[in-house]
């Protein structure tokens, strides 16, 4: 059902020749100092610097200019030049940025999933193995305590948490005007927002509509986050919140409601199969034949550009290291399967919103 199948064919065939797959597989080798080399030359900003100064830096500028020893700056100017960060003139010596380190200074993507990276995952990287064949978040507790992260999102130290709701809100905030045209072409009195995390979509949707009522669902300690973040805002007194683990497969959605849309963000990634036809199965039950679910997620054979469909692939690592141990970005064929198999059916399916996201479009079948 692939409806994008020119970005698979790049996975068809080989793409490099035998030098540059060799360099591809240093880069896989040192990947780790890599990464930091990299991060280091954007925090200190010198590739600003480097960047921001007409014909180039020479080393001993760099060094002067960024605070750092002459050592300590040749160490990361060589080890730019050949990650390929910058260009040198062989004449003055002189540095200026590349294409890659354009990148990576403008592009808001790229600095969310450095910060992601460094500041959440970095450590938990090491249990990936533990945690591919255990199935569970091994990497975890490099942060804390819990079974998984979501438990923990109140409890992490503030810059961690910063990135880690960086990079949530990122990707889903993006999307968020698109997202309104959509579910309020179906004129929504009532709406369920399961894993409605800080409120942030409430919010929007009580200012873009006057009447709507919001019901948030998400763990208790998170509804107190949400709660204290949505305190005072116009439209805060349609929102209400209910503190539930969707995981427990006993939990139903509100009894003895019905809801005219149900709204699930970047939610059911952080699920296995199983228990995504559990939730799925639950939320059917507080639809009606004119009720709609709609899930937005970044399915990764659905982006528009390949690097998208990198970054996905790899989040996906992110969630088998440190968030559940068991869910992943999902390719929309495997997420339209656990649809049928939940008593749902696909209606329409909207791409390329935001930072390509996704809105499946369901009804009771």
């Amino acid at each position: 059902m692939n409806l994008f199948p020119e970005l698979l064919k790049k996975y068809t065939k080989e793409n490099l020749n035998a030098r540059d797959a060799q360099r591809l597989a240093e880069f896989i080798a040192f990947g780790p100092v890599i990464f930091q080399t990299a991060r280091i030359m954007l925090k200190r900003g010198i590739l600003d610097m480097i960047r921001n100064t007409r014909g180039g830096l020479t080393i001993e500028e760099i060094a002067e200019q960024s605070g750092l020893s002459l050592y300590a700056a040749k160490c990361l100017i060589e080890a730019s030049l050949c990650i390929g960060l910058i260009i040198v003139d062989p004449d003055s010596d002189r540095f200026t940025i590349s294409k890659t380190g354009w990148f990576l200074i403008n592009d808001p993507a790229t600095r969310v999933n450095i910060d992601f990276n460094h500041d959440v995952n970095y450590l938990g990287w090491f249990d990936l193995e533990e945690a591919l064949t255990t199935g569970t978040p091994a990497g975890l507790k490099t942060l804390g305590d819990w079974p998984t992260i979501y438990e923990g999102l109140s409890s992490l130290p503030d810059q961690i948490r910063h990135s880690w709701f960086g990079f949530d809100h990122f990707y889903s905030d993006h999307s968020f005007d698109e997202a309104l045209d959509i579910v309020f072409s179906y004129h929504p009195r009532t709406l369920l927002d399961v894993g409605g995390n800080t409120g942030r979509w409430a919010l929007k949707c009580v200012e873009y509509n006057p009447e709507v009522k919001i019901t948030i669902l998400d763990l208790p300690q998170q509804i107190g986050l949400m709660l204290d973040n949505i305190k005072g805002k116009p439209g805060a007194d349609r929102i209400e919140g209910m503190g539930v683990n969707l995981l427990d497969p006993d939990t139903p959605m509100p009894e003895g409601k019905r809801f005219d849309a149900i709204w699930m963000s970047q939610f059911l990634d952080c699920f296995s199969e199983d228990e995504i036809v559990s939730i799925l199965t639950r939320a059917r039950k507080v639809m009606d034949a004119d009720s709609r679910l709609f899930i937005m997620e970044t399915l990764w054979d659905r982006q528009r550009f390949e690097p998208a469909a990198l970054c996905l692939t790899l989040t996906s690592l992110y969630f088998t290291a440190l968030a559940n141990g068991n869910s992943k970005m999902y390719h929309s064929d495997d997420m339209i399967r656990l649809i049928d198999k939940a008593g749902l059916k696909v209606e329409k399916i909207h791409d390329h919103l935001g930072q390509g996201h996704s809105i499946i479009v369901c009804r009771m079948a």
